[in-house]
Formats: C-alpha cells, sequence, structure tokens
C-alpha cells in the first residue's frame, strides 16, 4: 500500500451499532470507511466506490450476505470476510462456497479482526487484484504444468491459453501448489502458508478454496487431472505434461 493512499474497507451489517463500532475500529486504523446496512446497498456502493475489502454480515433484510457474495463475485475478486453470529462449521463453509475468503464470528475479538483484515489486504495487494493486465510476460516468470500457466510476476493464469480469474486466496494457494509439483500439503501447511497464521480444524476452510480452484482449471473437477487429494495426508498438483 502507497504511503498517503487510504485503503477502502466496506463494512454491511443491518446493526447499525456494529457497523459504528466497526467503523471507529477501522477508522483509527487509518482506513477509509463506507457503510451499507442491507446487500443492495452494499452493491450499490460496490459498484460506485473503489472498495479493497469488504465486511459483510449474512442475516440482513432486503438481500442477504451470501447473495450479496454472489452478485460481487460476478466481477469483483476483492477480499471478503464474512462477520456472522452463525459459527457452525456448515455455515462457515456456505459463506466459503459463495466466494467468502474468511469468516469471523460474532462476538468478534478487535484484534482479531484487525489482523484477518490486514492478511487479507496483503495477500490482495501481493496478487495485485490478479486482473492488472499485466505486459509481456517474462518466461523466466511462468511456472507450466500441463496446459496451467502461472505467470509469477503478472499473477496471472491461463488454462488452456484461456485466462482465468482467480480471487488473492485462490491464487496463493495455486501458486504454492504449483511452485512445488509433486509435494503433498496439509490442510494446515496450506492454510498457515497462504493465510500466515497457526490454522486448527481448518480442513473444511482449505477444502472449499480448493472446490474453487478445480472448478476454474479442471475439464472435470470431479475427476481432477491437476490438484489430487492424498486422503490422510493432504493436497498436492500433479507434475502433468501438456
Amino acid at each position: 500500500m502507497d504511503a498517503g493512499l487510504k485503503t477502502n474497507i466496506l463494512v454491511v451489517d443491518d446493526d447499525r451499532d456494529i457497523v459504528t463500532a466497526i467503523s471507529t475500529l477501522l477508522a483509527k486504523e487509518g482506513y477509509n470507511v463506507y457503510k451499507a446496512y442491507d446487500g443492495l446497498e452494499a452493491l450499490d456502493v460496490i459498484m460506485e466506490k473503489d472498495i479493497q475489502l469488504m465486511l459483510i454480515d449474512v442475516m440482513m433484510p432486503r438481500m442477504d450476505g451470501l447473495s450479496a457474495i454472489m452478485r460481487i463475485r460476478l466481477s469483483k475478486n476483492i477480499p471478503i470476510i464474512v462477520l456472522s453470529a452463525k459459527s457452525e462449521d456448515t455455515d462457515k463453509v456456505l459463506g466459503l462456497s459463495v466466494g467468502a475468503d474468511d469468516y469471523i464470528s460474532k462476538p468478534y475479538n478487535p484484534m482479531e479482526l484487525l489482523a484477518r483484515i490486514q492478511a487479507s489486504l496483503r495477500r490482495y495487494m501481493h496478487l495485485g487484484s490478479v486482473t492488472n493486465g499485466g505486459v509481456g510476460a517474462n518466461r523466466a516468470n511462468i511456472i507450466t504444468i500441463g496446459g496451467l500457466e502461472l505467470d509469477v510476476e503478472n499473477k496471472q493464469l491461463t488454462v488452456d491459453g484461456e485466462n482465468v480469474k482467480l480471487t488473492a486466496t485462490e491464487y496463493n494457494i495455486l501458486e504454492l501448489l504449483m511452485r512445488n509439483p509433486g509435494k503433498i500439503f496439509s490442510a494446515e501447511n496450506i492454510y498457515s502458508s497462504v493465510w500466515n497464521e497457526e490454522g486448527y480444524a481448518v480442513e473444511n476452510t482449505v477444502m472449499v478454496h480448493i472446490r474453487h480452484i478445480r472448478e476454474k482449471i479442471e475439464i472435470n473437477p470431479k475427476e481432477p487431472r491437476y490438484i489430487k487429494v492424498v486422503w490422510g495426508l493432504g493436497y498436492k498438483i500433479e507434475e502433468v505434461k501438456g
């Protein structure tokens, strides 16, 4: 992040007290905060403003958080953190399944919330929004496995010659695997490498992101050619030749 440029964060919740509390916390940290109180308002802000990260509740009137995330993911790859009173694993997986990058339960710890925001922004800024449309690729900076070509300089992926759009989290997982073909990574290994924090009981979180990646790179995600599960151990990417 360039000095002097504030990061724009959108906070979405129908509880105005929560929006005010989070906005105050983020403003003290130097972030520029936008507010919305349901999914439809969130869509309006996303379309009008240059938002770098969104915090969004699930249960809201007019349009719920999950529906809003699905709409936003059609055109934006910004980090999205679901903030919800629901804490069951199935609800977390549902949030991740529709395109969220992370999940934090209410009541939230302010320091944990800030840490997750900072980690998500680091991944996103490092990726350069994935869709920068970089200049000519230097072949020395391209990792090729079968029909996958990952340009690590411009942070772009092509599959059989077609550009594929990834979120920051998806990109970082795929880069980790492609830099280490044949190596098995446990869910905890992947989580600690990509999220930059220790992971406990993170299998579902990683599994959902792996599934998203497969849907984008595999002809048949149910019979993957590239990303394989090694049962009881983790995931690896096969050393496939074109």
